[in-house]
């Protein structure tokens, strides 16, 4: 159950927000009418988001997994929803998506590269991080340094998405449900 009322003040903003999302994303999301109780406060979130949409240095694919794997160490099960229909809508392969809260038991369906930035997003996720020079330093070597500085940067604000939505008390919207075929097939 949500810790704020997801009813924010119907300003422009919100309602602008609100018609932006039905049409991205096919309803409103729950963080967006959160944010909405606070004007500033949700017109530089989006801002930030918006912005770090057009980061494109590092593999979108290794993005997306370092994303959830920050979402998944979090426990933000709004964000773990979220986060596997946007990689099954950006065409990214669906049983990866599905064991990055469990990678280490799946090790053998991931690229080396891959299993380094999850490693990493967990140890940057972790309340005092545990990120070790060494696997700074291979991230960098494998990465070069603009991707490195991207990753850093999009698990830092996957952190503020998981910690503010799992804080708000904001769990799933049914966004995987959508990704998955019904029983029976």
């Amino acid at each position: 159950m949500p810790r704020i009322p997801l009813t924010p003040p119907r300003t422009l903003l919100v309602r602008l927000g609100a018609w932006y999302s039905r049409r991205t994303y096919g309803k409103v999301l729950d963080p967006g009418l959160a944010y909405g109780h606070h004007a500033r406060v949700l017109r530089t979130y989006v801002g930030l988001e918006r912005r770090a949409a057009r980061w494109n240095a590092l593999d979108a694919g290794v993005k997306h997994l370092a994303l959830m794997a920050a979402a998944a160490r979090i426990n933000c099960s709004w964000c773990v929803d979220f986060g596997y229909w946007e990689g099954r809508e950006r065409g990214l392969d669906a049983e990866k998506i599905e064991r990055v809260p469990r990678w280490r038991e799946a090790r053998e369906l991931f690229t080396e590269v891959e299993l380094l930035a999850m490693e990493y997003a967990e140890a940057m996720t972790e309340t005092e991080p545990t990120v070790t020079d060494a696997l700074a330093a291979e991230l960098l070597r494998r990465l070069g340094e603009a991707a490195f500085v991207e990753l850093t940067a999009v698990v830092a604000l996957e952190n503020w998405r998981s910690r503010v939505n799992s804080a708000f008390g904001l769990t799933g919207q049914g966004f995987s449900d959508a990704c998955r075929p019904p029983a029976g097939r």
